[in-house]
């Protein structure tokens, strides 16, 4: 592990398997950390933020991002490589997942130059005898928990702008996929940050999360996961008032009316369900199709969930690649099953793959005839499953889509612009696409409604999120007279 700029194993000695879901083979191990870990992480980082980094240039600190996005577009191959041994998503995703770190490094170095909170902002008064300013000011030791669908991404989403604000951090990256935080740790240590800013912490969630999450040293939890975990953080968080960000589950739906380009429809559907096996917080897992178009559309879409390659993310042409570990695949297929127990219908996919008898592999899967009631049109399943309904109007479609406990994402396909605005406009989701699917704006904020959590990362609401907040008030003696104005 990654503490103080040193490399340490666990006090316990104890190591977690890494295993390649391609393959279902061990190939490395990482330590196991536990309270004792955690404690010397915060503290490090106490150290470092109590001792100069709180009160660091802005320009300093966009010097250091700056740094580490030349680092990372130098390490980009041997990145790529480890995200896919390690979480098992094509290279070419891989590889994108690296260049767009590098590009929201970069990002939040410009932010931090151009963030005028820094020097606070004037408020325009009814009176003259005083002069309020508001400022901001970091935030303090942050932790952040990362999952393992997107690890570089969501180590980058959340220790840049971080960094940025002038916080010291905290990283418990997912035990499934631990490697690349620890290989970007590597490149903070070279390039040029002080010892303690970051910190790189191993272990399973009951252990090494859980004791960040009590710990007191910590100013704020910004967790990204399943909803059922950021209920469980959100209560022991509550015993020490930490503040707390939330990206959560959901259950996004993609709606396709009659006036669509099939086509055109048909590759942004299956972008929305199987990129990254279905594996991603705003898949849109339920596909509520007008039922004009229905027949053709899913024989289109048929035709083309099973002409995607599976396969080992490392060999060229693959386009979608395991399921991250046994445990969820355990899960996924547990809900294709229920889905033929409660009565859909099969379309295609559901077993593994001819040729791939090791490894976590699932094909494509699509049900129809799903009905509200059943757990693949309610449950998040982060897989590739897509559950479809049509539906006969506009109404009727706002309405199924909002049928649900989630509200981060949501898609409208349509040839009318002004249709599309308007059910946008009625989609209770914090993530919305027209025309498109699963399109990261890293300028544009990201985050939920409901049960998908609370607070925004990216953009400018990315840094705000790691800040406080501070009202500068001072009397002016020269200016007019308040009520409660001492008589001379």
């Amino acid at each position: 592990m990654f503490i103080g700029n040193k490399w340490v194993d666990a006090t316990s000695g104890r190591t977690i398997p890494c295993v390649n879901p391609a393959n279902e083979t061990e190939f490395d191990t990482v330590p196991a950390g536990g309270n004792e870990d955690v404690d010397a992480a915060v503290r490090a980082a106490r150290a470092a933020f109590d001792g100069g980094w709180k009160r660091s240039d802005p320009a300093r600190r966009a010097e250091l991002l700056r740094n580490l996005a030349r680092n990372i577009r130098e390490s980009r191959e041997r990145l790529g490589e480890l995200e896919t041994i390690d979480n098992g998503k094509p290279l070419a995703e891989a590889l994108y997942d690296v260049d767009t770190a590098a590009q929201i490094f970069d990002m939040y170095a410009d932010l931090t130059e151009q963030f005028g909170g820094w020097r606070g902002t004037e408020l325009e008064l009814p009176v003259d005898y005083l002069k309020t300013t508001v400022t901001y000011q970091p935030l303090g030791v942050v932790a952040l928990i990362t999952p393992w669908n997107f690890p570089i991404e969501q180590f980058t989403w959340k220790v840049a702008a971080a960094i940025a604000a002038g916080c010291a951090c905290v990283v418990k990256p997912s035990e499934v996929t631990s490697l690349t935080a620890l290989a970007l740790a590597e490149l903070v240590q070279n390039s040029g940050f002080p010892a303690g800013v970051l910190n790189v912490v191993t272990g399973y969630g009951r252990e090494a999360g859980e004791a960040l999450v009590h710990h007191p040293g910590v100013d704020k939890v910004s967790f990204t996961g399943s909803t059922a975990t950021g209920r469980r953080i959100m209560s022991l968080a509550a015993a020490t008032l930490k503040r707390v960000s939330l990206e959560l589950g959901g259950k996004s739906p993609v709606i396709v009316f009659g006036d669509v380009k099939l086509d055109r429809a048909v590759e942004w559907v299956m972008f929305g369900a199987f990129v990254n096996q279905g594996q991603v917080c705003t898949s849109t897992s339920r596909l509520l199709l007008h039922e004009s178009i229905a027949p053709l559309f899913l024989d289109k879409l048929k035709e083309g969930a099973q002409s995607i390659v599976v396969g080992d993310g490392r060999t060229a042409g693959v386009q979608m690649g395991p399921l991250a570990s046994a445990e969820h695949y355990n899960k996924v297929t547990g809900y294709v099953a229920a889905g033929l127990n409660e009565g859909a219908e099969l379309l295609t996919g559901g077993g593994r793959p001819k040729g791939l008898n090791n490894g976590y592999f699932l094909e494509p899967t699509i049900f129809t005839k799903v009905e509200p009631h059943m757990s693949i049109w309610r449950d998040e399943i982060f897989g590739p499953v897509l559950s479809v309904k049509t539906f006969t109007d506009e109404a009727e479609a706002i309405a199924l889509a909002n049928d649900t406990d989630y509200g981060l994402a949501a898609t409208v396909l349509s040839e009318d612009v002004a249709r599309a605005e308007r059910v946008v406009d009625q989609i209770d989701a914090g993530i919305t696409w027209q025309n498109c699917n699963q399109m990261v704006v890293m300028q544009a904020p990201w985050g939920g409604m409901k049960k998908s959590g609370f607070g925004r990362e990216l953009g400018k609401w990315g840094l705000e999120a790691f800040l406080e907040v501070k009202q500068r008030t001072r009397w002016l003696p020269d200016g007019g007279l308040g009520w409660y104005r001492p008589a001379a």
